[in-house]
């Protein structure tokens, strides 16, 4: 069965990337840890589809940059629900055998503030992630 989705829910993101291997060895596993599974495929991309939302990663020939600036205008992060304290302090520990890098690292898991349970992470194309605990 098909989940209707609501008004002014996500479809979907696309990431173009400069290099789809690299860049699907960290989302993959990041994605399918979050609850995500493989929807697409073809030879320049991937996706993964959780309920009616679905995360796009691409190598695009009109990419006009080798790496991705979350300071520049446009995308800064993307934050994912990731369930308990444990569970984001298990991703942040494992995440760097696939590619991500703990940011903030003086200030984790209280980078966003007093109460904010969360890891922020930052791929090796400039990507940032913040997983959030729940309260």
């Amino acid at each position: 069965m098909t989940e209707t989705p609501a008004t002014g829910q996500l479809h979907h993101v696309e990431l173009w990337v400069p290099d789809l291997a690299r860049a699907e060895t960290s989302w993959r596993w990041l994605l399918e840890q979050l609850g995500y599974t493989l929807y697409q495929s073809w030879p320049d991309g991937r996706s993964w589809r959780l309920g009616v939302t679905y995360v796009v990663i691409e190598q695009s020939p009109a990419l006009t940059a080798a790496r991705h600036d979350r300071r520049r205008p446009g995308l800064n992060h993307l934050a994912f629900h990731a369930g308990t304290r444990d569970r984001v302090d298990t991703l942040a520990g494992q995440a760097p055998a696939h590619g991500w890098t703990l940011m903030f690292a003086d200030r984790h898991p209280y980078a966003g503030g007093d109460g904010h349970y969360a890891a922020y992470l930052e791929d090796q194309d400039g990507f940032e992630v913040e997983l959030v605990a729940r309260p």
